[in-house]
Parts: C-alpha cells; structure tokens; sequence
C-alpha cells in the first residue's frame, strides 16, 4: 500500500499544468499499467460497462425535418402541364443558344486543295548536256545577282559566290585590279 502512494505522488508530481483534475481521477486506476495501456482506464465516462451509445444527438432530435400530411396539394395535371411548359422551355432554349452540329468534313489538306478536278500533272522534259559536278546550280539568286544587295564583287560570271578576300585585302596588295580614274 505504501508503495502505492508513492507512485500516485510521483504521477501527480509530473503532470502538466492543465491535465491535474484528469490525472488525479485516475491516479487510483493505474495499478495494472500494461491492462491500462491495451484497453484503457474503464469506468470513468461510466458505471455500467453494458451500455451502448446514442444514435440520435440532441440538435437532431430537436429540429427533425417537417412530415409531409400525406395528402395532394396539387393536382396530377397541373403537375404533368407544369413539367411539359418547363420540357418546352428547356429545349427552346437549347435551340437558341447551343446551334444543331454540322456533318464532320473528313477531307484532308491534300484532298480539298491540291486534288482539283481536270488537272493534268506535266512532267517537264529534261534538258541534256548538263554536268552537274562541274557547273554551277541555277537558283532564284544566281538568276537576280545584280539587284542584291551587300555582296561582294563577282570575280567571274560561272561562279558569283565563291569565297572573295577584296573586303580584307589592303589596297596597297591588290596589284591584279585595274586602278580606278579619279574623278575630274
């Protein structure tokens, strides 16, 4: 019994601030401390352990939902009028504001822009003597060379791209170019 006492002194001893009113109801609880841990301290919410818990709370008790008497207020064809002038409704405006959806074209770019109706492809006849390696490939800038601008300047008609060193070379070293007449 003393030993007892003393281990309910040192529980009171360390518990927290707020919880001393708890501790103290159950300080003689505690003997047993590993039934205490698995199934916690019994008979402190109540005496009789048989009881089970209430399904109904006091607010739902308090405020049911109000009983219809049971009897019709309305009559069955009001009812039906009512829910076809709100069926009409409904679809009158569906109709308005979601328009009916068109047949889904299935047609491809190439079907409907490159697939026309009497075209006849021609292939165009090759022109022989040409020796690809050796000459220099006809394109939309070779063809307008003379109205670019800020390109350096042609060396030879055959080869209007090729590398050109005249933008680095100093005066002084081009001794192949004829010297320009000054202006008098």
């Amino acid at each position: 019994m003393n030993e007892q006492s003393t281990t309910v002194e040192k529980k009171l001893g360390r518990c927290m601030l707020h919880n001393w009113a708890e501790e103290r109801a159950v300080a003689a609880l505690d003997t047993e401390e590993k039934r205490i841990q698995r199934h916690g301290h019994r008979g402190i919410l109540t005496l009789n352990q048989d009881t089970t818990m209430e399904t109904m709370t006091t607010h739902k008790v308090a405020f049911a939902p109000p009983k219809s008497p049971g009897v019709r207020k309305r009559g069955i064809r009001s009812e039906l009028l009512e829910k076809h002038i709100a069926l009409m409704i409904s679809e009158q405006f569906h109709a308005e504001k979601i328009p009916p959806k068109s047949k889904t074209d299935f047609c491809t770019t190439t079907q409907t822009d490159f697939c026309a109706e009497g075209f006849v492809p021609l292939t165009p006849e090759p022109t022989p003597g040409h020796d690809y390696i050796s000459e220099e490939a006809v394109t939309f800038w070779s063809e307008n060379r003379q109205r670019i601008q800020g390109v350096t300047a042609v060396q030879t008609s055959e080869a209007p791209f090729r590398k050109s060193a005249k933008f680095s070379t100093p005066i002084s070293e081009r001794l192949d170019e004829i010297e320009l007449l000054p202006d008098g």
